[in-house]
């Protein structure tokens, strides 16, 4: 249940922020923006798949984690070797330092419970 409710604070967070900047400022930091809205949007299919149950809808949950994880990684690892490439910054940016690095330590802990769960009689 907390997974469920982290994950949707972070839809809520992600997608409002990136349609205001969208909206506003897109031509500022289209890159930064646009990840920013791919973020909200996986964080919200990990929410439904979390929330609808079932072993098929865990194994996306699971894939979709990695690839939340995977995402975070690259984007921030690029925003601290090339900050120029990020004017402003996206959910990911350093690790999801501006979310007091939920966005890194989010997908390791869904996935070490979405393992768990598998693994349970």
């Amino acid at each position: 249940m907390l997974l469920v409710w982290l994950y949707g604070v972070m839809v809520v967070g992600a997608v409002s922020r990136s349609v205001v900047q969208i909206a506003t400022e897109f031509d500022k930091a289209p890159l930064a923006y646009s990840l920013s809205a791919v973020a909200g949007l996986v964080y919200g299919f990990i929410t439904y798949s979390l929330v609808r149950g079932g072993e098929r809808a865990r194994r996306a949950a699971l894939v979709c984690c990695a690839a939340e994880l995977a995402g975070v990684l690259i984007v921030g690892t690029w925003t601290l070797a090339d900050p120029s490439a990020f004017p402003d910054a996206t959910v990911w940016s350093d690790y999801g330092m501006g979310y007091l690095f939920i966005p890194v330590l989010l997908p390791i802990t869904a996935m070490f419970w979405l393992r768990k769960s598998r693994m349970a009689p």
